[in-house]
């Protein structure tokens, strides 16, 4: 709860409450107050007529439309699917004969959105569990199938295998990204897999037992990683070690017709030791060796909000719902790291791979906190993601933007019911978070030119355990297709609105929308009771001038959809 108290120059918030329930007060100017509901939170103000006594902005938006920088890949925005708590079963899976909506099992509502954002791939089965896991488990009559401990506790009933992730992709319209296992695997059973998955109709004895479950036509699975986190859950490899399993696993795999894309175990975070000693040792057979790998998977979780105080895995992380304005900029921060941790490997990928033919998977990203505050009680990894991963996740896909030349695949951590998710469910419940939001209304950069956009605006500043700290004011992203340009911006300030001329080069505006994801309470999230209690808003805008400006709300995500003339 906001209380206010008044002063003639300053207004108080408080109390506010921090992860360990001890009261703060922040102090902020009274302009930070401008925004009082969220239609009054975005204003497009025209372009000033001679002698208007108005201060100019602060802020300037360039975009060069004559600089494009590539095309952003639309399997940027991919999504990550596990066999953990609620992702799979209640989330994806409800099962034929469920009283929940459903299309063959899967929950209607979550096909009909994931079509809505045109989701273009889905990795699957983890993660983790892909490493513990039999593809052979999980295929066949359901009721013959085996019963297995599950990585991640419990039972896992095989319900849910290969026959139904595929179907579940048709179903959304997205591409099937497969993690074989190679901890616990033979190299026999990928090309299996393979094989089970793609051979012609009729032309094996596993392609015939895939038309037995249903599935006569091959499924044309493109995407395979050959394991996960190889450094860790998936083997406890060294760099060197894995390369030699990559190119045994990778090596004469049956096509089918595919163009099989083969996804190395990358780095976590600033591993530059990984990318490199894997690297090394995979063109020490030659450095035609490099030409086998499609894409270098890469994850990076933003998880440590204790200002540097501690490196604990457990006690450096946050929480999803209580938190202070300190910790909304500390998450933007931590998760800004991933500009830098990109740069950083393509910088390391380039002393093997002169050409960059492998590009960067980063197949898991988001924010993780501690457990408490999943709305499905006993849904191991759920979060309730709010307004502040919103802005989060829009800040993290402008990133990617940025570097289309780079990054080939992303893919959110996880779709449902899980930590940065799009989407929460329980039986009949379904609800968007605040991050479906920003998937759909972000969708429109997918396969559209990434132009070069300067952002220059002040830092925000704020005090960080008494020591000052910035955060840059506005962020964001340009992309063109034809002469429809959309322009992503987030102001991560938490109660300040920023005003910013924006700046078309060699270009006219012939109409304009725009689309604002935003809210009073920086706290504010959807949950099966309040399922539209945070939604973005749109409207059309009358665009005059060169150089019209438009503020933006505090606390904001915004996508400006401009036709040019």
């Amino acid at each position: 709860m906001k209380t206010f108290t008044h002063h003639p120059e300053l207004y108080i918030i408080g109390p506010l409450t921090h992860p360990k329930d001890k009261r703060q007060k922040m102090t902020i100017h009274r302009r930070d107050f401008i925004r009082n509901t969220a239609t009054a939170a975005g204003t497009l103000l025209l372009a000033r007529a001679p002698g208007f006594a108005a201060d100019p902005p602060d802020s300037r938006i360039e975009i060069l439309l004559d600089e494009p920088l590539g095309m952003i890949a639309p399997e940027i925005y991919g999504h990550f699917t596990e066999h953990l708590g609620g992702v799979i079963y209640d989330g994806i899976w409800v099962g034929r004969d469920s009283k929940v909506p459903n299309i063959d099992g899967i929950r209607k509502d979550l096909i009909d959105h994931m079509r809505k954002i045109k989701a273009p791939v889905v990795r699957y089965p983890g993660g983790c569990f892909a490493d513990s896991y039999d593809w052979r488990d999980g295929i066949g009559p359901t009721e013959k199938r085996p019963r297995r401990p599950n990585f991640w506790g419990g039972t896992e009933t095989n319900h849910f295998g290969t026959n139904e992730f595929v179907h579940f992709c048709k179903l959304v319209g997205s591409q099937p990204y497969l993690a074989a296992n190679v901890r616990s695997l033979p190299a026999a059973e990928f090309y299996r897999w393979v094989e089970y998955c793609n051979a012609p109709a009729s032309s094996t004895t596993l392609s015939e037992q895939r038309a037995a479950a249903g599935y006569a036509d091959p499924f044309h699975v493109r995407y395979w990683g050959v394991g996960n986190e190889s450094w860790g859950c998936g083997g406890n490899f060294t760099a060197q070690e894995y390369a030699v399993e990559f190119r045994r696993y990778a090596t004469w795999v049956p096509r089918y017709g595919e163009d099989l894309a083969f996804i190395a175990s990358g780095p976590s975070d600033f591993s530059w030791d990984w990318t490199r000693g894997f690297l090394e040792e995979i063109a020490r057979k030659g450095t035609d060796q490099i030409r086998s790998i499609y894409g270098l998977a890469l994850h990076y979780y933003t998880w440590n909000l204790s200002r540097g105080r501690t490196k604990d895995w457990d006690a450096g992380k946050g929480d999803a719902l209580k938190f202070d304005p300190v910790d909304w900029y500390e998450l933007l921060r931590e998760g800004q790291v991933m500009d830098s941790i990109i740069q950083g490997h393509w910088q390391v990928m380039s002393e093997f791979d002169h050409d960059h033919h492998i590009k960067l998977v980063i197949d898991e990203w988001g924010p993780w906190y501690r457990p408490g505050s999943e709305q499905t009680p006993g849904d191991i990894l759920e979060q309730t993601p709010t307004l502040r991963d919103a802005v989060f996740s829009a800040m993290t896909l402008d990133i990617f933007h940025q570097h289309p030349e780079k990054i080939a695949m992303a893919n959110c951590a996880q779709l449902i019911n899980c930590l940065n998710s799009l989407y929460l469910a329980h039986e009949g419940n379904f609800c968007i978070t605040p991050v479906g939001h920003v998937f759909d209304m972000y969708s429109a950069h997918q396969g559209a030119q990434s132009l070069r956009t300067i952002f220059s605006t002040p830092d925000i500043h704020y005090d960080r355990d008494g020591k000052p700290a910035t955060f840059q004011g506005l962020k964001g992203s340009a992309s063109l297709r034809d002469k429809d340009l959309v322009l992503t911006v987030v102001n991560p300030h938490i109660s300040e609105p920023r005003e910013a001329e924006i700046s078309i080069r060699s270009a006219a505006i012939q109409s304009a929308t725009v689309t604002v994801l935003t809210h009073t309470d920086i706290r504010a999230h959807n949950s099966f009771a309040q399922k539209n209690a945070l939604h973005p808003e749109s409207k059309e805008l009358s665009l005059k001038g060169r150089n019209p400006t438009y503020t933006f709300a505090p606390a904001s995500v915004t996508k400006l959809s401009i036709r040019l003339a």
